[in-house]
């Protein structure tokens, strides 16, 4: 029996309050799509998908190895994925 992930999808507080997409609208289509092995579908749903799960993953492996750089790479991730959510917004606003 496999679930509908779809029928259990958040909705988005923002887009009904005020008809406006926030900056996370498409993330967890993006994972149901992942989920699904639509990969390019997930990325032109959610643009920063990848460098979530990147960043995830690799936080995740830092806790566990202790890398010597972690923590620059994990900003620098962080700051990456901001500025991909950020682009990413303003150009679907326009």
């Amino acid at each position: 029996m496999f679930l509908n992930l779809e029928d259990y999808m958040l909705p988005c507080l923002n887009k009904k309050l005020f008809g406006v997409d926030c900056l996370g609208c498409g993330f967890q289509r993006a994972i149901i799509f992942i989920l699904k092995g639509d990969f390019v579908e997930a990325f032109k749903t959610y643009p920063a998908i990848y460098t979530i799960l990147i960043l995830i993953v690799f936080a995740l492996l830092n806790l566990k190895f202790q890398f010597k750089q972690g923590k620059k790479i994990m900003v620098s991730l962080a700051v990456i994925t901001i500025l991909i959510i950020v682009t990413s917004y303003l150009i679907k606003i326009t």
